[in-house]
């Protein structure tokens, strides 16, 4: 019960689904997604690290950046229920379809430096 209850606190925060609606597009690094919510990195950086430690994101380190995506891990069946439910869910939210369109757009290379 205790990581789901993690889970859910994890998305309570506006910011921390922002993320998780971003991340339903595809990886993204710390770079882009501060670009996009327009934070401090360091900010970004703690949200995606309760994300992380709530069990609803991964990340994989590619030269120097870190990209996150989706955690759709087998052996935590209810992440994967959550996250599909998420994936149903704000998407006529205007924030949420104004952060996929920038997600679309954005320039990896311009914004990280990659």
């Amino acid at each position: 019960m205790k990581e789901f209850i993690k889970a859910f606190k994890a998305l309570s925060d506006p910011n921390r689904l922002r993320i998780v609606k971003m991340l339903e597009i595809r990886p993204l690094c710390v770079c882009e997604i501060t670009s996009v919510l327009k934070l401090a990195s360091s900010t970004v950086s703690k949200h995606l690290s309760l994300l992380h430690d709530a069990g609803l994101i991964e990340n994989e380190k590619r030269g120097k950046w870190v990209f996150y995506a989706l955690n759709h891990s087998p052996d935590k069946r209810y992440l994967d229920q959550l996250l599909s439910l998420l994936a149903k869910s704000l998407p006529e939210e205007p924030l949420i379809k104004s952060d996929a369109a920038t997600v679309e757009q954005i320039d990896t290379s311009a914004v990280c430096g990659i």
